[in-house]
């Protein structure tokens, strides 16, 4: 894991805090056996996030606990199905409309997992998200962009509002080069490299593709066309 940080350039982890211990046993060596004493927080955002709640009320029992440990950003993620973990779009609303309401985790920078639904990101947006980020495709499927229309719609409302953040569904450098490429200002993944034959080298793969996306959609690429047009003046 930790190679795959380093090799990737990422600036940001992700942990679930239903999925972590925060006490947990101390190892051979007498340091902690926590995962998130594995990332280097002098270089990389610890985000935490609210995987595995289904209401609002739960994910700011979470909130409140990133405060306590320090955290500065918090992914708020409520899932309203457990087949598909597609995000419940009304309890993440609520979530967070009470988060930013509460004294206690006002000041959080919220980054919001949600469906592509552009009316429901700039509604977010509306609320207090600071950055949303919508899936691409179920988590952890690897499909890529299931719904590159509405996508690229959603990425279109939000320019000059919130970063947007392309979450969940990658599964190739491909996936990730089109999402830059269509405007996003990131990607969040895990799987696609977690599950690699050979995740250091899906890291450096990743890299470069998220680079070459965000180069080309900045470069302003030409229209595509029916027919041909002669690349040679007359």
């Amino acid at each position: 894991m930790q190679k795959c940080h380093e090799v990737s350039g990422t600036q940001m982890v992700t942990v679930a805090l239903r999925r972590i211990d925060l006490n947990p046993p101390k190892g051979t060596s007498g340091n902690s056996n926590a995962i998130i004493d594995y990332i280097d927080r002098k270089k990389i955002t610890l985000l935490p996030n609210t995987a595995g709640v289904s209401f609002a009320a739960d994910a700011l029992r979470y909130a409140r606990i990133a405060v306590a440990m320090e955290c500065t950003h918090l992914k708020v993620e409520v899932t309203g199905d457990l087949t598909t973990l597609l995000p419940d779009p009304v309890e993440t609303l609520r979530a967070v409309e009470i988060i930013r309401a509460h004294e206690e985790t006002k000041n959080l920078y919220l980054m919001v997992y949600t469906n592509d639904d552009p009316v429901l990101a700039r509604k977010l947006a509306d609320a207090g998200a600071q950055c949303v980020m919508p899936a691409a495709s179920p988590i952890g499927s690897g499909r890529g962009i299931a719904n590159e229309a509405n996508l690229a719609i959603l990425l279109e409302m939000m320019q000059g509002r919130v970063p947007v953040v392309v979450d969940a569904g990658i599964g190739l450098p491909s996936h990730a080069a089109r999402a830059m490429e269509l405007g996003a200002d990131g990607v969040l993944l895990n799987t696609a490299i977690a599950k690699a034959k050979d995740p250091v080298r899906m890291s450096s793969a990743m890299r470069d593709a998220v680079a070459a996306g965000r180069a080309g959609y900045l470069a302003g690429a030409i229209s595509a066309k029916m027919y041909a047009t002669a690349s040679s003046p007359i």
